[in-house]
């Protein structure tokens, strides 16, 4: 819906005086500090019109106007101003981003929680590991009753498990078993462990015992572990000082959401685009109903070794878009060109995600 340029600049002074004061904008109020010269009977006409087109609603018949979802979208497709920063400012976010990558060996919490830091509003930072392949499987024959499956990755890790079993089994089997998971099961993802694939292994190692079955499992099992997206949370009371969560059951709701894992992005923008992109998510835009009063914005980064990460801000929806996307912006160039080479995260990153709540205090 295209609307007058008069009408955008008057939509871009409510959204930057209601994020600045988190109170309703009046006409007069803008007539007098706003510099939009016009009057402020003009105001109140296009203000009426922006809360017929939806750009706006009125909370109270007396009250001035508040940003709607639809306002705050347009603002921030159209209206609103990059920040830039000085070279002080530049210079000590950088310096704090080195800091914080060789005080901890846990980056990913560091990240989380400098980002929190920079924004003043609750973080996420996470980080998912490119598909992992078995590189190898070796068998370790213990007794009738004991053998240790033993399992490197192609990601050099390697993984154990110590199997006991109700039944005897003899070395000879234990060895063809893994000559045959050696050829069958190594340099591929775990979605080609397929179920046809198990079978066709244990009909040619002549296995009646289900140890088939159990190797496979440990396979899948590791590999689903070594590849899940792992974010910690940092800054969650950080909410407490915005008025839209002074609600303590409201921002309780929100608080244990963010601590207990959620969706945090919908399919539908699980392809971010290069490190330098930044998306925004409005109110109703967000997948999860504890996020509906909420905007979350994202930046993607290079994490290396295969790796992709997201660092993500949660917010009221009357969070300052523009200060916060280019610390985001910035943070996720300084930490690509740390850590990466600057390519974005793989799909899925929409999913479910393992959080892990940083437990450092803040600075």
């Amino acid at each position: 819906m295209s609307i007058s340029d008069r009408k955008k600049k008057i939509l871009a002074a409510v959204v930057d005086e209601y994020i600045r004061t988190a109170e309703p904008v009046g006409s007069k109020h803008l007539a007098e500090s706003a510099g939009l010269g016009c009057s402020s009977a003009t105001i109140r006409n296009e203000l009426a019109e922006l809360v017929a087109l939806g750009y706006l609603e009125q909370p109270h018949t007396s009250a001035g106007r508040v940003p709607t979802p639809m306002g705050y979208r347009m603002y921030v497709n159209e209206l609103m101003q990059q920040q830039k920063y000085s070279l002080e400012e530049t210079e000590e976010i950088n310096r704090r981003l080195n800091q914080k990558l060789q005080e901890l060996d846990d980056t990913i919490s560091s990240i989380s929680r400098l980002a929190s830091q920079l924004t003043d509003y609750p973080a996420l930072a996470l980080t998912a590991a490119s598909p992992t392949m078995i590189r190898r499987v070796d068998l370790i024959y213990v007794d009738a009753n004991t053998f240790i499956i033993v399992l490197m990755l192609s990601n050099n890790t390697v993984k154990s498990k110590l199997v006991h079993l109700p039944v005897s089994v003899d070395q000879a089997m234990v060895q063809r078993l893994s000559a045959l998971f050696n050829s069958g099961f190594t340099g591929i993802t775990e979605e080609q462990i397929t179920p046809l694939l198990i079978h066709s292994t244990e009909r040619a190692a002549d296995d009646s015992m289900g140890l088939t079955a159990v190797i496979a499992a440990f396979c899948i099992e590791t590999l689903s572990e070594v590849t899940a997206p792992m974010a910690y949370v940092s800054g969650e009371n950080r909410l407490l000082n915005q008025p839209e969560f002074r609600d303590p059951d409201k921002a309780h709701r929100l608080m244990s959401y963010l601590s207990g894992g959620g969706y945090i992005l919908p399919p539908a923008e699980e392809d971010l685009g290069d490190t330098s992109e930044v998306r925004v998510l409005i109110g109703p835009e967000n997948i999860a109903e504890e996020l509906k009063d909420s905007s979350v914005v994202i930046a993607s980064y290079d994490a290396g070794d295969n790796t992709r990460g997201l660092i993500g801000i949660i917010g009221p929806t009357r969070m300052d878009y523009s200060a916060v996307a280019s610390k985001l912006r910035f943070l996720a160039a300084g930490l690509s060109r740390r850590l990466g080479s600057g390519e974005a995260p793989p799909e899925g990153l929409h999913n479910k995600l393992i959080i892990k709540k940083s437990e450092d205090k803040e600075e």
